[in-house]
């Protein structure tokens, strides 16, 4: 077989891949800020060793998997969700790893945009006599780890507007009220959504109205391992701080605020100033900033004014949108506000992606069919 071979694949090469793309979804709670990463080492249509990665600092997908084949990785093919490293970072190169275990064959679903791994891994593999083929599977791939490459392609995280409505488009009563409006199978569902995030984000007047905790809390005797999500709170006056369950628990919590803003005498809690525009924090700032903080998924759980600031500024990449069976009227608080559309040549055209029963609610998965 031909060192550069092309790009051609066989049905096993799909249900490997397959298989790897599935191992790769079990670090969804934990890897971040590393991608999901999953590999399967086969001989022919024998699977000879898989794994994935499980947590930043750890060995990677490849190392698992070519520990659990031994040596029946040589003159095997490996199929892996991203190309293999080839950089020294908190653990060796995979690409070094797979070479000295004897693989004949690398198949991969994409290349990895991270600056130090960006084709080198294939070129290293390849110098060393190496089959290298990519691009199986690569949609599924690049759908698995959006927010990496959001991150590192765009410089901001992927954005995830999660919101719980009535029949009638309300997400809350004139005066705030909004517990509860979805079941408690809508809202068990929102944790397995928020374990996934790297920041949940909020702004003052949900703090204000709700002194929410924002934390990952699942079922009783669910040991299920997650890494507790940032908790970022929009406060361009600093108007929350006395509200402090959004500082409660092992959960982190950032602070954005004005730069004429100052925090009280002893608030020991991260902030961060945040540039101002047009009266309102600048919330492409605000993301590009956790985006250097390494922050691949933001999940925002607010009002109808951020929401709608988001959705106006083209920064919602996918809305989470819980719809229960219940009227709450006119008076109601919308699910965006501050649009100002006019002419139906101005509407926001969503597709809808997944929808789903979760008790007596309907949960729907929308994304905006152009995003800036």
């Amino acid at each position: 077989m031909s060192v550069n071979e092309p790009m051609t694949f066989t049905a096993t090469d799909h249900a490997m891949m397959a298989r790897a793309l599935r191992l790769a979804e079990r670090g969804a709670y934990t890897t971040r800020p590393n991608p999901m990463v999953g590999c399967v080492i086969a001989q022919g249509d024998e699977v000879v060793g898989e794994g994935w990665h499980q947590r930043a600092g750890e060995p990677h997908a490849e190392v698992f998997a070519l520990q659990a084949a031994g040596e029946r990785a040589r003159g095997a093919t490996a199929y892996v969700t991203l190309e293999p490293c080839a950089h020294h970072g908190r653990t060796p190169p995979c690409c070094d790893a797979l070479v000295e275990a004897g693989v004949a064959r690398v198949v991969a679903a994409m290349r990895d945009p991270f600056e130090q791994v960006d084709g080198a891994g294939f070129e290293r593999l390849r110098a060393a006599g190496v089959a290298v083929a990519h691009g199986l599977m690569e949609a599924d791939a690049r759908k698995l780890n959006r927010g990496y490459l959001s991150r590192l392609e765009r410089g901001r995280p992927w954005v995830r507007v999660k919101l719980a409505t009535s029949l009638d488009g309300r997400t809350a009563l004139a005066n705030k009220d909004s517990k509860w409006i979805s079941g408690e199978a809508s809202r068990r569902d929102v944790m397995h959504w928020r374990a996934r995030a790297g920041a949940i984000l909020t702004g003052a007047g949900t703090v204000l109205a709700d002194d929410p905790r924002l934390t990952v809390r699942f079922e009783e005797g669910d040991a299920t391992p997650f890494v507790p999500p940032m908790r970022v709170v929009l406060d361009p006056g600093l108007a929350t701080v006395a509200r402090d369950h959004v500082r409660a628990g092992d959960a982190p919590t950032l602070y954005f605020h004005a730069p004429d803003a100052k925090p009280p005498r002893g608030f020991a809690a991260s902030h961060a100033v945040a540039p101002m525009r047009d009266g309102q924090l600048d919330l492409a700032a605000v993301l590009k900033r956790l985006a250097d903080l390494g922050i691949n998924e933001v999940q925002v759980e607010a009002g109808a004014t951020l929401a709608g600031a988001l959705l106006r500024d083209g920064l919602v990449d996918e809305v989470l949108l819980y719809m229960a069976p219940l009227l709450l009227g006119a008076d109601a608080r919308p699910l965006f506000d501050g649009l100002h559309i006019d002419d139906m040549t101005q509407r926001f055209a969503l597709k809808l992606v997944e929808t789903r029963m979760l008790g007596h609610d309907l949960r729907l998965l929308l994304r905006p069919e152009q995003v800036a």
